[in-house]
C-alpha cells in the first residue's frame, strides 16, 4: 500500500509520455465526442451527420482504436482485446 494519502495521490500529474508507458497494451479509455471532431481522430471514416455524440475507444497513449455511438460497444470492444477500461479527466 502506499504512503500517500488519497488526496495526495489525485494531485500527482502524468505526463501523456508516461501514462502511454504505463498501459504499455493493456490500458485504454473511452471518449465523448462530437461527430464533428470524428476526423481529427479517424480521417478515413466518412462524413457522419453533425450532431450525434460518438464515442471514442483510445489506447493508455491516445491512439484512437474504435468509433461507435454507445459506451457499451466502446467497454465491449476494450474487453474483447483484453483491456482495462479506466476513467480519465
Amino acid at each position: 500500500m502506499s504512503d500517500l494519502s488519497r488526496s495526495e495521490l489525485e494531485q500527482i500529474e502524468i505526463s501523456p509520455e508516461a501514462l502511454a508507458l504505463l498501459g504499455d497494451g493493456e490500458i485504454a479509455y473511452v471518449k465523448t465526442i462530437r461527430s464533428e471532431d470524428v476526423h481529427a481522430l479517424f480521417p478515413q471514416v466518412p462524413e457522419i451527420e453533425p450532431g450525434l455524440k460518438l464515442f471514442a475507444l483510445h489506447a493508455a497513449d491516445g491512439t484512437p482504436i474504435m468509433l461507435t455511438d454507445s459506451r457499451e460497444a466502446a467497454i465491449a470492444n476494450a474487453v474483447s482485446q483484453k483491456l482495462e477500461t479506466v476513467s480519465v479527466h
